[in-house]
């Protein structure tokens, strides 16, 4: 069970199994490391979006943070799924947030658009979220 499954639901889909654990790294990383709580909110991705903003100022070589961006979706992502009921799915190594619309969102590679300086994960789950909602 993961530490976001609550006791007596039923287990998450096998394409969520590692996006799951990148997001709980992440969390976990960012806690010990940058003492920066992350709390699975939409409100939280603020900081994540500020986060990888930092990163990108300080010219930080992009290969240099791969799995840290992969991350920062992967977190997006399960804020996604824990606010919309969205699962993951994942085919030829990629993952996506299904949302309950049927819309496929790609949190992963929003993150990396971040580090680009073209994207943003707040934005991202307010527009999954609200289309969830539709």
């Amino acid at each position: 069970m993961t530490t976001r499954q609550a006791a007596g639901t039923s287990p998450r889909p096998s394409a969520a199994t590692k996006p799951v654990r990148w997001a709980a790294d992440a969390v976990s990383t960012l806690r010990e490391g940058a003492r920066v709580r992350l709390d699975y909110s939409a409100q939280s991705l603020w900081r994540v979006d500020r986060l990888i903003e930092e990163i990108r100022r300080e010219g930080v070589p992009y290969a240099a943070v791969e799995n840290v961006l992969r991350g920062f979706g992967a977190y997006a992502g399960e804020v996604v799924v824990g606010q919309t009921g969205a699962e993951w799915w994942a085919t030829g190594g990629e993952h996506w947030v299904r949302t309950p619309d049927g819309r496929l969102w790609d949190p992963v590679d929003e993150a990396r658009r971040c580090f680009a300086g073209d994207g943003s994960l707040r934005l991202l789950c307010r527009d999954a979220t609200g289309a969830a909602r539709r």
